[in-house]
């Protein structure tokens, strides 16, 4: 069921403290924590702590809880001083776009050379 833990996915298992992550930032509903293949010098990954399984179910199902992800995001910009250098903000949706793990998340890239190969 949507926003519930899912035993499969690995942003769920990352949440739980079952597997290890760098922590970046923390709130009561998401998660930020760095992408263990960094395509910038800054790479974090912005997580809802419920599980949707992409960016357009979290916003359909809980927009306040999208804008939160999209607001951390932005906060972790400004704590990684990415802000003015210039940062992007992605969604992979579906795996034709390059998902790879169906857990709703936001990559926060910045502190490089911002090109089309860095759409990961």
């Amino acid at each position: 069921m949507a926003g519930e833990a899912q035993a499969d996915c690995l942003f769920c298992k990352i949440i739980a403290g079952d597997i290890p992550s760098t922590k970046v930032r923390e709130t009561e509903t998401t998660y930020a924590f760095r992408d263990i293949n960094p395509q910038l010098p800054t790479h974090v990954l912005v997580v809802p702590k419920a599980h949707y399984p992409n960016a357009a179910a979290l916003a359909e199902a809980d927009p306040a809880l999208a804008g939160e992800v999209l607001a951390e995001a932005g906060r972790v910009a400004e704590q990684e001083k990415v802000v003015e250098g210039g940062y992007r903000l992605i969604f992979n949706t579906g795996s034709g776009a390059g998902q790879t793990v169906f857990h709703a998340h936001v990559h926060v890239l910045g502190g490089g050379k911002l090109s089309e190969t860095h759409l990961v």
